[in-house]
């Protein structure tokens, strides 16, 4: 009997999953206290070019694994994504360093459209293919890593759904995207990341999940005053 080719499935434990956002926590942390002039360390820039990708490919398993619970868990985590990517707005802009003085939003923003973009496909109103696509163009070009980003996360979210050579193709055309807008190829890291913990590494980390969206905001916070506080006289 002839095989018939699958794809491989994406599963990983809750703490393995855990510890890829812990990961991406600690290297998102010391990315933007080097950004922002706190600490000045070798590899810490390049390190955290890894952080972005961790966060869509746990943003994009939980939302595939957790799918019985329909269409409310979609409007649930955009909801979160966008109040604190509104929250997080404030410390972002007051730190600088965006045009225009606002663009682009920050990565939250950038997690709110690829959720944004998975609710239109999994509910498919009318013309949902048409309105997919203006929220991933118009949200795109709005928020930080822009397409490429957003292709990611919708990507990985689709191959962890339905595994596909074509979301496969879109997961890693959004790596590719990040690629180059980080001037290096950290990003691939994340795969490496994940082919380790899905199957040769088994931790037992307690989930954190709410506060998780809130340490976003809170850390940028933390970063402006302590700026102030090292520009002061």
């Amino acid at each position: 009997m002839r095989q018939v080719w699958t794809w491989p499935h994406v599963e990983l434990s809750d703490g393995a999953v855990e510890a890829m956002k812990w990961l991406g926590l600690l290297l998102m942390t010391a990315d933007h206290a080097q950004k922002y002039g706190m600490i000045a360390l070798p590899g810490v820039y390049e390190a955290g070019r890894m952080a972005f990708p961790l966060f869509g490919i746990v943003l994009a398993y939980n939302l595939a694994r957790a799918s019985s619970e329909g269409l409310a868990l979609y409007v649930r985590v955009l909801t979160r994504l966008l109040v604190c990517c509104v929250l997080a707005s404030i410390p972002f802009i007051a730190l600088g360093g965006l045009g225009f003085g606002w663009w682009p939003l920050n990565s939250m923003g950038t997690l709110a459209v690829s959720v944004g973009v998975m609710y239109l496909i999994e509910s498919r109103p009318p013309f949902w293919k048409a309105k997919a696509a203006t929220v991933f163009l118009l949200g795109g070009a709005m928020v930080e890593f822009w397409w490429p980003g957003v292709a990611l996360c919708v990507g990985a979210w689709r191959y962890c759904t339905h595994p596909t050579g074509g979301a496969l193709l879109l997961w890693l055309a959004g790596t590719a995207g990040l690629t180059l807008i980080n001037g290096n190829g950290w990003a691939w890291a994340s795969f490496a990341i994940l082919a380790t913990m899905a199957y040769g590494v088994t931790i037992n980390i307690p989930r954190a999940s709410r506060w998780f969206y809130l340490y976003y905001p809170a850390h940028l916070t933390v970063l402006l005053f302590l700026g102030f506080g090292i520009q002061s006289p």
